[in-house]
């Protein structure tokens, strides 16, 4: 059995299968093909806690649009992703929230924590260079830093997945953690987590810019080449 390729399905979206019953699939389609896999999901939503999960991440998912009545089917957004995520936490009860941000995003941080005491939640928050631990210990030397010549921390994103863990968040809120370091965040927290930004150094954190504009500035990642690794590139916030 073919394995889901859903990024290049062709079917407009109203005629979907996984929208419309009486849609149609792309060949592979998992809808259609991978009756297993979708019954496996369903029957974890049996779990009352999963289930009220979902069922809160719904309802939060249709405020986010006004006209949800038009008949023509036309919406409109309401809400930014920061008031979504108060709103979300509110919704399922929770209290004591996790923030685990990149150093590069002090300011940020000092911001998103503001934003979520005002809303009568308790923050916890983590930056990623905690524990001072130097990069060497990851095995690398002088020249893989960002900084060469100079004492450089590794960002520790187990560290603050542990802190949050013994501080018994119940939901977490990731802002522009580096690729990686957000991956090994996500495997060792043990409270839900959301992502409010993500790291993008070039771009302002706003990665999409570049798909965006992948038909021009940035045709070069669709070229089949593989790209250069390795390379010692200085930026000022990391």
């Amino acid at each position: 059995m073919k394995s889901p390729n859903c990024a290049f399905c062709t079917v407009p979206q109203r005629e979907k299968l996984c929208r419309n019953p009486e849609g149609k699939g792309y060949e592979g389609c998992p809808t259609a093909l991978q009756r297993e896999a979708v019954t496996w999901a369903r029957e974890q939503y049996e779990n009352p806690e999963i289930r009220e999960f979902a069922r809160q991440a719904a309802l939060q998912e249709a405020s986010g649009y006004a006209n949800r009545h038009d008949p023509r089917g036309v919406v409109r957004p309401v809400k930014p992703r920061i008031q979504e995520i108060c709103e979300f936490a509110h919704r399922m009860g929770y209290k004591r929230l996790g923030l685990a941000y990149c150093a590069g995003l002090q300011a940020e941080a000092n911001m998103v924590a503001k934003i979520l005491t005002a809303q009568g939640f308790e923050v916890v928050s983590v930056i990623c260079k905690v524990g001072r631990v130097p990069k060497e210990e990851l095995g690398l030397g002088d020249n893989d830093k960002v900084r060469c010549g100079q004492f450089e921390s590794m960002c520790n994103p187990i560290a603050q997945a542990r802190l949050l863990n013994e501080a018994k968040t119940e939901f977490n809120v990731l802002l522009g953690l580096c690729v990686g370091h957000d991956s090994l965040f996500f495997k060792y927290a043990e409270a839900p987590t959301t992502v409010l930004a993500v790291k993008d150094r070039l771009l302002g954190h706003n990665p999409l810019a570049a798909l965006y504009t992948s038909g021009s500035y940035y045709s070069f990642l669709t070229r089949d080449e593989l790209l250069e690794t390795g390379t010692n590139t200085k930026t000022k916030d990391y």
